[in-house]
């Protein structure tokens, strides 16, 4: 019943025009990326820093932290990110030997952690909660991670993604981006971002759902 309470949410949000004069026409983070050229660039290379790039004693896999940056959109409604980073980490996890945990995908969608194993779900747990009141994130909840495995690069991560993602999906509804209706759309960049990150160069020409996200 909630996945189709969610998918009628989807789609309602994909019906919605922008509310904000001048914006480029194109989709999702897109949009705020192309509003000066400095934010495309450092918004592109925030999401390589925490998304892609090594990171100081860090263990997770680049598909664990799409992952994250899913819940986090989840979280906060964003049917634009949620869906592009859900495609981004299934495109990682084909490409990391992981398709296994592709259904823990529409799990995280439902705001569920069920089926993850320890480390993922205390660092889910980690990003969500930050992602809802930051100061609501105990010492135990960062013990909890710790024993189950994580680092504290990973905890780092958690609590960054979780705040970085926040803000690209409140520009994302805040400017009431377009939200394509489906996450098919996304794959073809999620490909081009399995295989190259964020900032590359884009080897075609404007795809039709840009994300950064």
């Amino acid at each position: 019943m909630h996945a189709m309470t969610r998918e009628t949410e989807r789609l309602g949000r994909a019906a919605q025009d922008p509310i904000v004069g001048g914006l480029p026409d194109i989709p999702g983070i897109g949009v705020a990326m192309r509003l000066t050229e400095g934010l495309g660039v450092h918004m592109r290379g925030l999401a390589d820093e925490l998304l892609v790039n090594d990171y100081p004693g860090a263990t997770i896999r680049r598909h664990e932290r799409e992952m994250l940056a899913t819940a986090v959109s989840a979280a906060n409604d964003c049917f634009f990110c949620m869906d592009s980073h859900a495609a981004h980490a299934r495109a990682l996890m084909a490409r990391e030997g992981a398709m296994e945990l592709a259904p823990m995908l529409d799990v995280i969608r439902e705001g569920s952690s069920d089926g993850l194993d320890e480390k993922m779900s205390a660092l889910v747990h980690i990003a969500r909660t930050v992602q809802a009141a930051p100061l609501r994130l105990t010492r135990a909840d960062v013990d909890a991670a710790t024993a189950a495995g994580a680092s504290d690069g990973d905890v780092q991560l958690a609590v960054l993604i979780a705040a970085a993602f926040s803000m690209y999906n409140r520009m994302v509804d805040g400017l009431r981006a377009h939200t394509p209706p489906s996450e098919e759309v996304y794959t073809k960049r999620a490909g081009e971002i399995a295989e190259r990150g964020y900032s590359a160069p884009r080897p075609t020409a404007q795809p039709t759902a840009e994300s950064a996200s």
